[in-house]
């Protein structure tokens, strides 16, 4: 089995958006391992403004049992989702919901 490690950074900035708590923050790069087994699915969600919201979703998507890996793109409001099998919509729908945003698809 090969093996791929994903290394992600996010940034927010206050002036992005009210939702944001601190004045700026960088998080730590976080190294994901992802099977060449994985399952990939694309999800768009509406109502992310800044690097604050795009961190709430990554952890609320990240905590579905089975989740590998969430990349999320602000500026289209598309979120990759790898998995170690497919996921229920209504998972991800509910996590999404948590987060506070809208699932679009």
């Amino acid at each position: 089995m090969t093996e791929l490690t994903v290394i992600e950074t996010e940034t927010a900035s206050a002036a992005s958006c009210s939702c944001c708590a601190t004045p700026s923050a960088t998080a730590e790069p976080k190294e994901t391992t992802v099977s060449e087994n994985a399952t990939t699915a694309v999800y768009t969600v509406s109502g992310m403004t800044c690097g604050h919201c795009v961190k709430s979703v990554t952890e609320e998507v990240g905590a579905i049992d089975g989740v590998t890996a969430v990349d999320v793109e602000l500026a289209t409001g598309k979120v990759t989702v790898t998995s170690t099998a497919p996921l229920a919509d209504a998972a991800v729908k509910a996590a999404v919901d948590e987060a506070g945003y809208t699932l679009v698809s």
